[in-house]
């Protein structure tokens, strides 16, 4: 496993593109769908990772530390206070975003599986950027520092707290298989969950701060670490995703004022576990489902390419922008990545407990969630590379060259 991600990062980095998709790819051909029936067929002998039940439980576990880790790294970029000062335009960036992309993606979902569930999971899945490729962009392309950035960061912080509700909802509905006060209660034992952090964000940071009062780098980052994963593993056992705890987590670490020394401390581990995530999703993911859903796939990238584009260009112009960097925002917010894979390994998890949704569903949902990030990620990663067409054509355009 770890030689394969070691070399697809490789290969996509020569090619310019996100190690996202690569990394799903690698999990894909060394699966006992793919590298297990073709070493069966060749060599009579299935030869592939995650066979055994003590690998697969290894890489599971390695897949929830990677969600843990990618969530407290964008919570650690947040500082609450910054956040409360630009409120205002950001709650209006990012109700443009949601109306149009949640709303379309509900409808879109509704459309296709015909279910209100399966249409609010694809709703969550069209809708959510991807806040860890397009920052990296970002800092690639040297938009960092440049006005776009703002919209587009305002943007990623809306969506990052609605995500948070979202996934403790999302897995409440999920489990509750039909029974209405036992997923209402699940629903306000996870919102009562996310309260108790934000208030912990807001009045903890000496606490935070304390913990890590030390010149060992070691003591640093195990005190980070035990501190994150033990919440977010308190979350899971009550039934709220770990993932929303990390963020909140990273976010009270963010008001200590060592966001930067802890980034550099944690980058490593961060990406190590965030490689097993994405491998262990292609690793779960039967290739021979995506026929069956391609032309799903294929549906929801003409329809939600446009209405990113609609809702990063207006967001764009709500931050007083030109078209040429408006532009480059509606560009930007194409990229889809992390958080739908996260959406549908929480399907996955419910498929194997028993849930309000059946098996069927949940195999073809997360065949959709891969193929379509597959898609979005390279398709946004190369829509912002080539911006500078984009931006020369638009703005002749509108001036009537």
């Amino acid at each position: 496993m770890f030689a394969a991600v070691a070399l697809a990062g490789a290969i996509a980095r020569g090619l310019r593109q996100s190690v996202i998709p690569f990394y799903i790819v690698s999990g894909i051909l060394l699966n006992p769908f793919v590298a297990g029936e073709l070493t069966e067929a060749v060599l009579g002998q299935e030869f592939a990772v995650g066979l055994s039940a003590e690998a697969t439980h290894f890489i599971e576990l390695g897949a929830e530390l990677g969600i843990v880790f990618l969530l407290f790294f964008l919570g650690l970029e947040f500082n609450l206070d910054r956040l409360l000062a630009s409120r205002d335009r950001i709650g209006t960036v990012g109700l443009i975003d949601l109306v149009i992309n949640f709303g379309v993606g509900f409808v879109l979902g509704f459309l296709l599986f015909g279910d209100v569930l399966a249409a609010f999971i694809i709703a969550g899945m069209v809708y959510i950027s991807s806040s860890a490729i397009i920052t990296k962009s970002l800092i690639d392309l040297g938009w960092i520092a440049n006005e776009e950035s703002s919209p587009l960061l305002g943007t990623l912080v809306f969506e990052d707290l609605f995500i948070a509700v979202y996934l403790a909802v999302l897995s409440a509905l999920v489990a509750g298989a039909g029974d209405v006060t036992e997923a209402a209660f699940s629903v306000g034992l996870g919102l009562g969950f996310i309260l108790v952090l934000l208030i912990l964000v807001y009045a903890g940071t000496a606490l935070f701060t304390a913990l890590i009062e030390t010149e060992s780098n070691e003591f640093i980052a195990l005190r980070v670490t035990g501190v994150t994963v033990l919440v977010a593993g308190a979350a899971l056992t009550l039934g709220v995703s770990e993932a929303v705890a990390a963020f909140f987590i990273g976010m009270a670490f963010s008001g200590t004022g060592r966001a930067e020394k802890l980034e550099n401390l944690l980058e490593p581990v961060r990406d190590i576990f965030a490689a097993v995530f994405f491998f262990w999703i292609g690793l779960v993911t039967d290739p021979m489902l995506f026929a069956g859903v391609l032309g799903i796939i294929a549906t929801a990238v003409v329809v939600t390419t446009p209405t990113k584009l609609l809702s990063g260009f207006w967001s764009g112009k709500v931050y007083d922008l030109d078209d040429r960097r408006s532009t480059r925002v509606a560009l930007g917010m194409v990229t889809r990545g992390e958080f739908t894979l996260i959406i549908a390994s929480t399907v996955l998890v419910v498929r194997d407990r028993g849930g309000a949704i059946t098996a069927a569903t949940a195999n073809e949902i997360n065949a959709f969630a891969v193929g379509y990030v597959l898609v979005m990620s390279i398709l946004g990663t190369v829509l912002m590379q080539y911006s500078a067409v984009f931006e020369t054509r638009l703005t002749a355009w509108r001036n009537g060259e």
